[in-house]
């Protein structure tokens, strides 16, 4: 077996109501000192030695329903993947994949000139949450808005398609597209190398 697909041994920890507290921890430290500059992901300050920032981004959000809306979404989708993958292989994805996005979104925003960007949330890592529930749990039903039933699978294909249409129609808007876009890419590149198997093949699977 190789290296990188050697197991970890089991365990269930709450590692999602750690990471969701970090997160709430610091918004209000957000609220309460001027550290969002520090915090948040800008591509001149990374080449200025805040190299840091490709991995605190992920825990500074913008508003409270920005924060709100993510940790909602870590909640509910990231605590049915831990239980299913354990709290150590839970956490490596979560962190791996959102540094990763973070570290394309530096690049891009580099390459294109948009060094006044303060890139800020947890979505990216998020969006390889939601592929993650997808790909383990092919046959759940997620009502959108409380409303909508939808099969994960569709959910999570449907979301990625609605941010690949608004990376080219709002690239430059405040929402971090190609972030969400990159942490659903990093979250595929992890099953098939991590976990050696294809997400499509378990999404397409009908119970």
């Amino acid at each position: 077996m190789l290296f990188f697909r050697r197991p970890f041994r089991y365990r269930y920890d709450n590692t999602v109501l750690f990471v969701i507290g970090i997160n709430i921890l610091v918004y209000i430290l957000q609220q309460m000192y001027p550290i969002t500059s520090y915090i948040a992901l800008n591509p001149v300050a990374v080449l200025n030695g805040w190299v840091w920032q490709v991995v605190t981004y992920m825990f500074a959000h913008g508003g409270i329903s920005h924060l709100l809306f993510n940790m909602l979404g870590l909640f509910i989708f990231g605590t049915q993947v831990e239980r299913h993958i354990g709290s150590k292989e839970f956490l490596l994805y979560y962190m791996l994949t959102g540094i990763l996005a973070g570290m394309f979104s530096f690049f891009v925003y580099y390459l294109t000139g948009a060094y006044w960007v303060f890139l800020l949330g947890a979505s990216g890592a998020l969006f390889a949450v939601q592929l993650a529930y997808a790909t383990f749990f092919p046959d759940a039903v997620v009502f959108i808005w409380g409303i909508l039933p939808l099969r994960a699978p569709i959910m999570v294909l449907g979301f990625t398609l609605i941010e690949l249409v608004s990376s080219f129609t709002g690239f430059r808007s405040s929402v971090a597209h190609l972030t969400h876009l990159a942490g659903f890419a990093f979250g595929w590149f992890y099953f098939l190398i991590r976990f050696g198997s294809n997400p499509w093949n378990s999404m397409v699977r009908r119970g």
